[in-house]
């Protein structure tokens, strides 16, 4: 057996959380060559290089597999929020299972299908670590009352607004994931207000990262960090200056989201008047009515996939007539069948490409 020792330098797997509009999207976009995937569609005003805003689990988990790819061109993925996208990841599920709501199953069974889907989704996240691009999710904070065994009386502590009810398990899975669990919050001095130093105020404001466990939060690092300092990416960067197994380019080039990628020119006996010329990728981009629902019709743009071959394939199966429009699809199966189980639905149209005789 191969025995490795000392220091394994890799990419990091970091979780920022704290109350809205703290600064947690700011910070993560000072980490090494950021590309966002805006689950709440909060990052409009901030000059980053980002994905479309997933409208489905699928998508999501399309765009990670994506940039896992682009490892050299991009440093850091950055979720910006987790718990978003776990609202996704709980629509999925039901949607699969034709539920409404996650507690309809009954028995907190709900609760064990989303942790296991969220539980492969982190290790998904895991693959674009192990490809040398760093992992950053943010998410926001909540309070909730806090009772240990061993001590008398409740209290109120910060965590992870992840999973509300007590019956999911996503909060715990998230923390054990991460390398770095950082808290960041408002910190206020109590100011006396009088002589005898009896009534006080809260006073400032300051910025504030938590790096090390506290009764009133979660937060660790393993990188012997401070238990606190001010919000600024300068006291951290040395974490993520090393090298990594990510190969870099000469020249990255421009962002580019998968659905934008180039088709090529057209040859000049081709070419219409300026006036008149379509891009080329509009050119051949097929056309995809706009009232099917958002959710599977952003994974038809990026997979160019047309409304007439999703018929083929759902009429060869029996659900519906050849020409029964999408729109007019059951919501419950364009969620649970085609978009929940997409790659299998794409592999189906694919098929349906190759039988084609030209």
């Amino acid at each position: 057996m191969q025995v490795i020792r000392g220091k394994v330098q890799k990419a990091k797997k970091v979780v920022l959380y704290g109350p809205e509009g703290i600064g947690k999207s700011s910070l993560a976009a000072r980490f090494p060559r950021p590309i966002f995937i805006d689950t709440e569609g909060s990052t409009t005003e901030m000059d980053v290089d980002r994905l479309p805003k997933p409208t489905s689990w699928e998508m999501l988990k399309q765009q990670v597999q994506w940039v896992k790819q682009q490892a050299g061109q991009f440093g850091t993925l950055v979720i910006d929020t987790i718990d978003w996208a776990e609202l996704l990841c709980n629509e999925s599920v039901c949607a699969a299972h034709q539920k409404r709501g996650i507690e309809d199953f009954g028995y907190g069974k709900g609760y064990i299908y989303a942790e296991e889907e969220f539980g492969r989704f982190l290790n998904l996240l895991s693959d674009v670590i192990e490809a040398g691009i760093n992992v950053v999710l943010n998410a926001h904070s909540q309070i909730v009352k806090f009772e240990q065994p061993d001590e008398m009386g409740a209290y109120d502590r910060y965590q992870l607004k992840l999973g509300k009810k007590t019956g999911s398990r996503t909060a715990a899975l998230v923390k054990e994931w991460a390398d770095m669990v950082l808290f960041i919050n408002y910190k206020t001095f109590s100011v006396a207000t009088d002589d005898k130093g009896r009534k006080h105020k809260g006073q400032g404001g300051v910025r504030t990262v938590y790096a090390t466990h506290h009764p009133a939060w979660d937060a660790k690092n393993r990188h012997g960090l401070p238990d606190e300092f001010p919000l600024d990416y300068a006291h951290i960067a040395h974490i993520f200056e090393g090298p990594t197994n990510a190969q870099p380019v000469q020249t990255p080039p421009v962002a580019t989201p998968p659905v934008q990628e180039a088709w090529g020119k057209m040859t000049d006996e081709q070419q219409l008047p300026q006036e008149q010329q379509p891009s080329a990728e509009e050119a051949l981009k097929p056309h995809i009515p706009t009232d099917i629902p958002a959710s599977l019709r952003d994974l038809m743009v990026q997979h160019q996939v047309s409304e007439n071959e999703i018929q083929i394939v759902v009429s060869k199966r029996g659900y519906y007539p050849m020409d029964t429009p999408i729109a007019n699809y059951d919501p419950g199966f364009v969620e649970g069948v085609l978009v929940g189980a997409w790659p299998q639905v794409f592999e189906m149209i694919k098929a349906t490409r190759n039988d084609l005789p030209f």
